[in-house]
């Protein structure tokens, strides 16, 4: 033993909570079931604004943090890290319902926001916690009382449907699309990859619905998997059944891979498809994003399908920068503002 041994190292501190990791660990817990936990989040702004010009929208509206869908490659994940969660699997099993959201929408379009605003653009809007909190529905009960709005809404749930009444009312005085987000028609490949997600024929049967109701409807295959949902005929099935239940538009990008969304996405890929592990590290070995011949091959395809199909209607051409980190979005695609040069800011709240 040293004749003078040094003290002890004192005890690392955590640095103290500030911001929305704060207010996070304060919400009340107001539910839970198996692994899921619901919290009330207090909220003091439902609009979020994308003041760049570099998205075809200019707010955005996320009624929940997080989403207990558990989409295996979701970009949104690193949400929750601004609520000091690093864990990605937290992103679905603590999800948060925001507070008054109906009342505090209200007194932001009382300000005449003008632009575009999309629904869902990082967490869906009819996740299994809006049957309990109904956040989404107090959104839309508010837009109701509005006139001259462009409004979007992005889902893989067809929950949608109990809300069919109030979509209506406010397509009567609004702009409004409904974007049904269907990566693949196949069950079991779905269910892999998009765990607790509605099935794929339940959506559809939900988008036919909406379309029947005289809402324009769009179809979304995002994101497009590598070697896992990029097969032409699996592409052509989901164009070809949009065509079937009156949709006007058919869109996809190619799977969009942030660092955070890798921590969950390769693990998922190690168990489930353990030879496309080494494909997709080289894929994504120099960036998030794929360019060159692969993108474009895919994004000549879709286009075709489009085509084929006149699935024109409500759809404009967009590079996939535009909607990688926003990955289920191609909304109102008039917006004279945009530039296909730039690439998306962070307007994902």
């Amino acid at each position: 033993m040293p004749l003078f041994p040094f003290p002890p190292s004192p005890a690392a501190e955590t640095p103290p909570l500030v911001g929305l990791a704060k207010v996070a660990a304060a919400s009340p817990l107001a539910g839970e079931k198996q692994k899921v936990q619901y919290f009330r989040l207090a909220s003091r702004t439902i609009l979020n604004r994308c003041a760049s010009g570099r998205v075809p929208f200019t707010w955005t509206i996320n009624p929940y943090r997080g989403c207990e869908f558990g989409c295996q490659y979701c970009y949104a994940r690193y949400t929750h890290e601004y609520l000091g969660m690093e864990n990605p699997a937290e992103f679905e099993e603590k999800i948060y319902s925001k507070e008054r959201a109906g009342e505090i929408l209200r007194s932001e379009l009382a300000k005449h926001p003008t632009g575009a605003i999309a629904i869902g653009t990082a967490t869906d809007p009819y996740q299994p916690a809006e049957r309990q909190f109904q956040v989404t529905r107090s959104i839309l009960e508010t837009f109701r009382d509005f006139r001259g709005l462009r409004l979007s809404l992005t889902t893989k749930s067809d929950l949608i449907r109990r809300d069919l009444d109030l979509l209506r009312e406010i397509g009567r005085a609004n702009e409004l699309q409904v974007n049904m987000t269907i990566t693949t028609l196949r069950p079991e490949l779905a269910r892999r990859l998009e765990p607790r997600a509605t099935r794929p024929d339940l959506r559809l049967a939900a988008a036919a619905e909406v379309a029947r109701a005289g809402i324009a409807v769009a179809l979304f295959a995002m994101p497009v998997l590598p070697a896992i949902t990029d097969d032409p005929r699996d592409l052509e099935a989901i164009a070809r059944a949009a065509a079937r239940i009156g949709a006007c538009s058919f869109a996809a990008n190619v799977l969009f891979l942030m660092p955070s969304a890798q921590k969950a996405f390769f693990p998922f890929l190690e168990k489930e498809f353990p030879h496309l592990v080494a494909k997709y590290r080289r894929l994504y070995g120099h960036g998030a994003y794929l360019r060159g011949r692969y993108a474009e091959r895919i994004e000549g395809l879709v286009r075709d399908l489009r085509q084929k199909y006149g699935l024109t209607g409500c759809h404009r051409e967009y590079p996939a920068e535009a909607f990688a980190p926003i990955h289920q979005l191609r909304l109102f695609q008039q917006d004279p503002h945009w530039r296909a040069e730039q690439t998306p800011p962070p307007c994902r709240r």
